[in-house]
């Protein structure tokens, strides 16, 4: 079980940039052994950052991505049939407690309220894990830390955490990025230039603006890394950006034209360039058409 354990740490170190004080909160909260809730926005780098710390103090991952279906089971084990008899198996969470690590429930608001429950033995001072299915108390490893997170946007009265939940924790509070942050992200990530990285940060900045006048969420710092990508893979930053953020973000006709008009200020310089290398390779197959013909 050891061995399963090491195969979640973090082999090389991720690329994450600091914005305030969340490395130094981060490590005050490990070393006092309080537990840790992420809230923000979806792609704006909060699962980087677990990567980050848990590589910074050598603590294997092991990330939950939490859904309606989630059972108290699938946390903590189960019995599985192998070789003529029942054999017990840790689940995610047993194995961080039992061994040391990270436990990460990602977007916990999504998992089952009595899936919740279980979590509180282990987020006050007693630090222990009772498995019913086996009658085992298991107290926490020194190094064993629970970490949750959730994007506030998509909260809503059913779907939350309880507040003898929430105060069992310590917050850390992500947003995204400044425009200088988040150019050198895009540019890190993508490898493009620092120019066109800066002007994918303030594209990204003005398209944020449209949360609440019809977009449910703003373009996120992945999106944006994703466009970068894609030129380098030799589209056109307007195609990119069409592809990776306006028929991403929205279904709705009218936001996706106002993303649109947003793309343009910042790209619609290539928008001409590339209607001309459209142009071109039209008239190319349509000579090339002509020659076969004759």
């Amino acid at each position: 079980m050891q061995e399963i354990i090491r195969q979640f740490a973090i082999p090389e170190r991720p690329n994450y940039i600091s914005q305030r004080d969340e490395e130094h909160v981060f490590r005050a909260a490990f070393q006092s052994r309080i537990p840790l809730i992420l809230k923000g926005p979806t792609g704006c780098g909060k699962t980087r950052f677990i990567e980050y710390m848990a590589y910074q103090l050598q603590l294997p991952l092991i990330t939950v991505s939490c859904h309606e279906d989630l059972t108290a089971g699938d946390l903590v084990g189960r019995y599985l049939w192998k070789d003529d008899e029942t054999v017990w198996y840790d689940g995610p969470l047993t194995l961080a407690v039992r061994y040391g690590g990270i436990c990460y429930l990602d977007e916990i608001v999504e998992a089952r309220k009595d899936t919740v429950v279980i979590i509180h033995s282990l987020t006050d001072d007693r630090r222990m894990l009772y498995i019913d299915k086996t009658g085992e108390v298991v107290r926490a490893h020194p190094d064993f830390m629970m970490v949750l997170s959730y994007n506030p946007g998509y909260q809503s009265i059913v779907k939350d955490l309880k507040p003898s939940t929430k105060q069992r924790f310590t917050s850390l509070l992500f947003d995204y990025p400044g425009v200088e942050v988040e150019t050198s992200i895009i540019q890190s990530e993508s490898g493009l230039s620092a120019e066109m990285s800066r002007r994918m940060a303030e594209m990204g900045a003005n398209i944020r603006q449209l949360k609440g006048y019809g977009l449910d969420e703003g373009v996120s710092t992945r999106l944006l890394v994703y466009v970068g990508r894609l030129i380098q893979q030799g589209l056109s930053p307007y195609t990119a950006c069409l592809s990776a953020i306006s028929h991403t973000l929205t279904d709705d006709q009218e936001i996706r034209t106002s993303i649109v008009d947003i793309i343009k200020l910042y790209f619609g310089d290539f928008l001409a360039e590339e209607s001309l290398k459209l142009a071109a390779q039209r008239e190319n197959i349509h000579t090339s058409d002509e020659a076969d013909s004759q």
